[in-house]
């Protein structure tokens, strides 16, 4: 007898499966030339089998770990905090307390994401290697009871997803396969179909298909216990036997799915690789005629004059002596067979598909802004805002659709974990509401024409102030100083209100920039 709960999921993912079938076969185009270790969309391929036979030129392979690369230099540094967080009460923010509270949540956040057990660098860099080549990342946010954080970069195939009605992924049914065994160990046998505990006995590394159906709970009651109790309903379903192992809960939807863009109507992301692959095609088919051609030049076929009488084979290797090979004249019988290619332009012609590549994967910006780290902010954002209506919304949407979601996550974890320092009361009674500051290089390159823009006005109003020294009580200096900080993510370098008082002597009553101060 099946379970009606699995019914209901399988049906609901036999219909999400139908509107993925169209995405397969181009995934898995561009897997099998730019990410061949991920080419299995249309099945599973077996262990250790070769997957390069359709790369003749690795010029995409190596422009997607490039763009990778870059994208987490820009977005998501390891050796730096790229983000902070503040209230979004504006007073709450000038509260010493308040500002103390989310500096030491930021420690211990970044703390456990980047600790030992939580694998946060490595997933996340291959969820940006399958954003670049799918247009869609997916990383999933675990909980680790006692340990706080685990992340896991889950394959593209094994993720059908859906939208809310606000366009954002709230939905991911994953399909993946466990063996016996390893189902046994991870659930118990209490729960396992007929099937899987018989193969356990006799099979016990034979595999089979799970699938995990993440959702919005249709009726949330928080006022009940458990599972019911939870935003989003989860549940592991064995397909041998269409039974339920495991039904539980999340507090908030654990993947943090990120899309590079989306055209209308479409759930799943595009790609630079999408954008890219006739040209990755192309350069795939101009090297391997290009070594053809560069094969016969070095190596040409041989033209022999047939006179009837000669018969054997000329001998090709290095020293050997052919006899018979000229004529009484001294006339060779054996000559070249030159086919008059250009090879030469076809070199010319491959280098423009590079660059066409190189350039869908933002190569020649990304490559500006890592290897000239020295530059001046006015440069890196007149180089940016030649590339901006690539650049920013794209940057801008990981942070939105992505990086938001997950901090959220995170915080809720580490909150229920008991691993975040007692809440400010004002905070508390304000309900803990914040905002996520990013501070990477790409957002403090954005922000940098706002610094650079109120020093630029300082510097034309000091002339003045030789003439008439009272000019200056126009800019409040104190201000442009917490903007300099705040602009290039080192607001936790601020001095306290009070501290700044006691050292300039004026009562701590008195709140620094403010008019009259």
């Amino acid at each position: 007898m099946t379970d009606s709960r699995a019914d209901e999921v399988l049906r609901r993912f036999d219909q999400l499966a139908s509107g993925r079938s169209t995405w397969e076969a181009h995934w898995q185009e561009i897997a099998e030339r730019v990410l061949p270790r991920q080419a299995a969309f249309l099945g599973s391929r077996p262990a250790g089998e070769k997957r390069t036979e359709k790369i003749f030129d690795s010029t995409a392979a190596q422009a997607l770990e490039r763009f990778a690369a870059a994208i987490e230099h820009m977005l998501t540094p390891r050796a730096q905090r790229w983000h902070g967080l503040r209230a979004t009460d504006k007073a709450l923010n000038d509260r010493e307390e308040v500002r103390a509270w989310f500096e030491e949540a930021t420690r211990v956040l970044f703390a456990m994401r980047y600790g030992d057990q939580a694998n946060f660098a490595s997933q996340q860099a291959e969820s940006y290697m399958s954003l670049g080549a799918f247009g869609t990342g997916i990383l999933f946010v675990g909980d680790q009871p006692g340990r706080g954080l685990r992340y896991k970069s889950v394959h593209l195939a094994e993720c059908y997803v859906a939208e809310n009605a606000d366009g954002a992924i709230d939905t991911n049914f994953r399909k993946y396969r466990f063996t016996a065994r390893q189902a046994a160990q991870r659930w118990g046998t209490a729960n396992l179909p007929q099937g899987i505990l018989r193969a356990l006995e006799v099979e016990p590394e034979r595999s089979f298909e799970f699938l995990h159906a993440v959702f919005p709970r249709a009726e949330w009651m928080p006022e009940r216990a458990g599972a019911q109790a939870m935003a989003f309903a989860s549940l592991h379903v064995a397909l041998e036997g269409r039974a339920v192992i495991l039904e539980s809960g999340f507090e908030e939807f654990p993947y943090a799915i990120s899309r590079y863009v989306t055209a209308p109507n479409e759930v799943y992301g595009r790609a630079p690789a999408m954008t890219a692959l006739p040209d990755i095609k192309m350069l795939n088919e101009m090297s391997r005629t290009s070594l053809r051609a560069a094969h016969k030049a070095v190596d040409p076929p041989i033209l022999v004059h047939d006179d009837g009488v000669l018969g054997a084979r000329p001998d090709m290797r290095p020293n050997a002596i052919n006899y018979g090979a000229v004529d009484g004249q001294g006339r060779a019988l054996y000559q070249p067979f030159n086919s008059g290619g250009r090879l030469n332009l076809s070199l010319e012609m491959m280098e423009q598909r590079r660059r066409a590549i190189d350039g869908a994967f933002l190569g020649d910006l990304f490559r500006s802004l890592i290897e000239h780290p020295n530059m001046s902010a006015t440069q890196v954002l007149e180089l940016a805002r030649g590339r901006g209506a690539l650049l920013s919304p794209v940057m801008g949407r990981q942070q939105s659709e992505a990086l938001g979601p997950m901090i959220a996550r995170e915080l809720s974890v580490l909150a229920r974990g008991g691993w975040l320092p007692q809440m400010p009361e004002a905070l508390a009674e304000a309900g803990g509401a914040y905002a996520v500051t990013y501070s990477g290089p790409l957002s403090q390159a954005q922000r940098a024409e706002e610094g650079a823009n109120a020093l630029r006005a300082v510097e034309m109003i000091l002339p003045l102030a030789r003439f008439d020294p009272a000019v200056m009580d126009n800019v409040d200096l104190d201000a442009l100083a917490r903007l300099t900080l705040e602009v290039h993510g080192l607001e936790r370098l601020r001095r306290a209100d009070a501290e700044i008082a006691a050292r300039r002597g004026v009562p701590d009553k008195i709140t620094l920039g403010q008019p009259g101060v």
